[in-house]
């Protein structure tokens, strides 16, 4: 199956908020692989088969089934996904924090599950997958999409001014109470606040971008020292960073191989 990949970028309203609308359509070399949380949320269309699939358990055995039409909320757990039924996709990525204008609840949406979009949207949700079915261009059927969107908005496409600099200085490295101190927030307002628009608590989701940026900072052209990359970003010492990759991508250091240098949060099983 030849490859075919679109993506365009969001309309004005859209963009503070999403960071591209993207329609894949190709084989995958790989049939299982772990996925690696990244903080952020997305809005997957399975246009191959009516079903998305989650692989659970110490030999993966246990296999959990979602509709055709989800959301992937903020989580901080990696999953297993069967990439061989995902042949042709739509996709709408958010920006950090950009989901809480569409969704009613975004802690419920960062449970660790895909959560069927008719239970959403409603109806509009329940039909999406058949409306874009039904479109017959590639560009079409992203343009549907970004409108759904643009039908779904249930709170003002404002962006919050106090969760916007918390974003920034966790990609700093910056701890949660230094953060709050900064804000003139209490620390549960802030950890209340952030929680509802991000879906993950600051803790949480600090800790998962930690790990991106550990992930990101690996070298692919000579061995890894990992004590050295441990302190280098920030955690308490090796045995730390090797929790934190058992706990969010499901692996050790040494067995992370990524399916590609810019594919780092997918990791191949099989």
């Amino acid at each position: 199956m030849i490859s075919t990949q679109l993506t365009i970028p969001p309309s004005s309203p859209l963009a503070p908020f999403v960071s591209w609308i993207s329609y894949y359509a190709g084989d995958h070399a790989h049939g299982l692989e772990r996925v690696v949380p990244n903080g952020s949320m997305q809005l997957l269309v399975n246009l191959h088969e009516d079903e998305f699939r989650i692989y659970d358990g110490a030999d993966l055995g246990t296999v959990r089934t979602f509709p055709g039409a989800v959301v992937e909320g903020a989580s901080a757990r990696p999953s297993v996904i069967d990439t061989s039924q995902q042949r042709e996709l739509a996709i709408v990525v958010f920006r950090n924090g950009g989901g809480f204008p569409f969704f009613p609840s975004l802690p419920e949406l960062g449970s660790d599950d895909l959560v069927d979009l008719g239970e959403v949207w409603g109806r509009s949700g329940a039909v999406l997958r058949e409306q874009l079915l039904e479109t017959h261009s590639v560009e079409g059927k992203l343009r549907a999409l970004e409108a759904a969107l643009l039908a779904a908005v249930r709170r003002p496409l404002v962006r919050d001014a106090s969760v916007d600099l918390a974003l920034k200085a966790f990609e700093h490295g910056e701890s949660v109470a230094e953060v709050t101190d900064q804000l003139g927030m209490t620390s549960k307002r802030f950890i209340r606040t952030f929680t509802h628009q991000i879906g993950l608590s600051p803790k949480r989701f600090s800790r998962v971008r930690r790990f991106q940026r550990t992930l990101a900072s690996i070298p692919y052209d000579r061995p890894v020292d990992w004590a050295e990359l441990a302190v280098a970003r920030g955690y308490y010492d090796q045995s730390h960073l090797i929790h934190e990759f058992r706990d969010l991508a499901g692996v050790l250091p040494t067995a992370y191989r990524p399916r590609s240098r810019g594919e780092q949060n997918h990791i191949p099983v099989s």
